[in-house]
């Protein structure tokens, strides 16, 4: 369901029923996007981790250098909420005593924009210009490969 007239935008329930549920998964023309509520903020991004697919809808969500993120269950990748930026810890070693700082390694993760009208959350999907690399898990190819009989995620995925 999309507000009406505005076709690019599209419904995805009450502030209440996503509060509620804290995470929702849903299909938003053709594009499998995870929409969560963190400490009264909600954010919405695509539903596999860019690096190898992972469910992000299972990820734990931490703070790395004081940004959020969420962390792919599968291989760890840490994926910056608002941005979508992939971040890594590094340390120069010129500069004694070494300190690890987080970096970032890019856009890595397509996020959409969330609005809430009267109560009511939709959110509009990213359609800037350029590949993410999120896209790839995006296509119809993807998911007959993710998805077996009975809806269970292949392991071969999660090399």
């Amino acid at each position: 369901m999309s507000s009406p007239g505005d076709q690019g935008v599209c419904f995805v329930g009450t502030r209440e029923a996503v509060v509620q549920a804290g995470r929702v998964v849903r299909r938003v023309h053709g594009r499998d996007v995870l929409v969560l509520h963190h400490q009264g903020a909600l954010y919405a991004l695509d539903l596999h981790c860019y690096h190898s697919g992972g469910p992000l809808q299972e990820g734990d969500i931490e703070e790395f250098g004081g940004r959020l993120c969420i962390v792919c269950p599968w291989h760890k990748y840490k994926i910056t909420l608002a941005e979508g930026e992939g971040l890594y810890q590094a340390v120069n070693p010129l500069v004694k005593p070494l300190r690890p700082v987080w970096c970032s390694k890019g856009v890595k993760q397509r996020v959409h924009q969330v609005t809430e009208v009267n109560g009511d959350i939709f959110i509009r999907l990213d359609d800037s210009a350029g590949a993410v690399e999120s896209d790839h898990y995006q296509t119809e190819e993807y998911r007959a490969k993710l998805v077996q009989p009975g809806g269970k995620v292949t392991s071969r995925e999660r090399v």
